[in-house]
C-alpha cells in the first residue's frame, strides 16, 4: 500500500509530501455529476457500489495519495431517531432538537445494522483500489452534528444551538454525550471495515470561543480520539475557522490537526508543537489561479510545513465550478515540491 499518508500522520519521513484533496468527490467532477443525476444524494450515500465508485473517481483522475469514503457527516443522525433530508440545497431536519425531552428521545444504534452500507462501501473501495492508497473514514464532531440537529439545518449565526448551550447547558451536555456515544462505534465500524485513518470534521466548531470550545466540545472530542487511537489508526481533526483555537485543539490528542487557509502552516506548527502533524492549507479558490501561480502557492506551503509530518490539503472543500484539471495540476505541483524539498535537505 502507498502509505505516505500514514507515515505523514505519524510524523515519519516520506518520499514526497502526500496529498489528498478535501471533498474529493463532488460536483466539480463530471463523472460524479453523471452518477448523481440518476440518484438522490442520500441514495448515493446508501448504495455501496455507487459510493465506492465516486470515492475512487478522484483517485483515478487526480492521483491523490488517499481516498476519503463518500458519505455525509449527518448519516448517523437518522438511526439516532431523527428525520433527515439531504439534497442539493443542504440538509434539512424537520423536527429539530429543542428540549430535554427531545434529547431523551434520541438513542444509540448498532452501526452494522443501521449503517452497514458505509462499511460495505469501504470494503468495495479498498477492493477497487487494490489497497493502493489508504481509505479514510470520517464523522462530524459532536458540536457540529448538534448544531444541525438543533438548528434544523444550516445557519448564518447558529443562534439556536448557542442559546441552548448558554441557557440550558445540562441539556446541551446531554445532547453532546448522546452524539459522542453514537459516533464512537460508528467510527470503529469504519476502521473494522478497513479505513486506515479517520477524520473528524468540525464544520461549525469555529462558532465557539476558545472558552466555550473547552467546556462544550473538548471533552467529547478527547473521548472520541482516545477510543479511536486505541484501535491503532491515526486520527485527524479538522475544524473550519478554528485557527485561533489551536492551543485548545492540541489538547484533543489527535495525530494530525487540519488547518484552513486563515493561518500560515508554519505558524500552526509552532503553536501545535513537534508531536502533532499538520494538514492543509491552500485556499480552495486558489485553484482558479493561473497554473504557475498555483504551483508557487503549493511550493510555499510545502516549504513552510517542512519535510516531515505534513499532509497537503485544501483549507476546505473544492467548489463546484473548479476545473478538475486545476486540481490535477495542484497534485502534481505538490508532489514535485515535496520531492525538491527532501532533495534539498539530503
Amino acid at each position: 500500500m502507498n502509505d505516505r499518508i500514514l507515515r505523514a500522520a505519524r510524523r515519519q519521513s516520506t518520499d514526497t509530501t502526500p496529498i489528498w484533496i478535501m471533498r474529493q468527490a463532488g460536483r466539480y467532477l463530471p463523472e460524479y455529476r453523471e452518477i448523481r443525476g440518476k440518484v438522490s444524494f442520500l441514495e448515493l450515500c446508501k448504495t455501496p457500489d455507487l459510493a465506492a465508485e465516486v470515492t475512487v473517481q478522484p483517485v483515478r483522475r487526480l492521483g491523490v495519495d488517499a481516498a476519503i469514503i463518500f458519505s455525509d457527516i449527518l448519516i448517523p443522525v437518522e438511526p439516532m431517531g431523527m428525520t433527515l433530508e439531504l439534497g442539493d440545497h443542504g440538509p434539512h431536519l424537520p423536527q429539530p432538537i429543542r428540549t430535554a425531552a427531545d434529547v431523551a428521545k434520541l438513542h444509540g444504534f448498532d452501526p452494522e445494522t443501521c449503517c452497514g452500507f458505509l462499511a460495505e462501501a469501504i470494503r468495495r473501495t479498498r477492493a477497487a483500489l487494490n489497497d493502493s492508497v489508504p481509505v479514510i473514514g470520517f464523522s462530524g464532531a459532536p458540536f457540529t452534528l448538534a448544531a444541525y440537529m438543533v438548528e434544523g439545518g444550516g445557519s448564518k449565526n447558529f443562534m439556536t444551538i448557542k442559546r441552548l448551550v448558554f441557557e440550558q447547558p445540562k441539556v446541551a451536555h446531554a445532547l453532546f454525550e448522546t452524539i459522542t456515544s453514537a459516533l464512537i462505534p460508528y467510527l470503529k465500524m469504519q476502521v473494522a471495515a478497513g479505513a486506515k485513518l479517520v477524520q473528524i470534521f468540525d464544520s461549525w466548531g469555529g462558532e465557539l470561543s476558545p472558552r466555550d470550545l473547552r467546556e462544550f466540545s473538548l471533552p467529547y472530542l478527547q473521548r472520541i480520539v482516545s477510543e479511536l487511537k486505541a484501535t491503532g489508526v491515526p486520527v485527524i481533526f479538522f475544524g473550519t475557522g478554528m485557527s485561533g483555537a489551536l492551543p485548545v485543539l492540541k489538547e484533543i490528542g489527535a495525530d494530525v490537526i487540519g488547518c484552513d487557509w486563515r493561518i500560515e502552516i508554519d505558524r500552526a506548527r509552532e503553536v501545535l508543537g513537534p508531536d502533532v502533524a499538520v494538514q492543509g492549507n491552500l485556499d480552495p479558490l486558489a485553484l482558479f489561479l493561473p497554473r504557475e501561480a498555483l504551483a508557487e502557492r503549493a511550493e510555499e506551503i510545502v516549504r513552510r510545513a517542512g519535510p516531515v509530518g505534513h499532509i497537503f490539503n485544501l483549507g476546505h472543500g473544492i467548489l463546484p465550478p473548479t476545473d478538475p484539471d486545476a486540481a490535477r495540476a495542484l497534485v502534481d505541483a505538490v508532489h514535485a515540491a515535496g520531492t525538491r524539498l527532501r532533495a534539498s535537505r539530503s
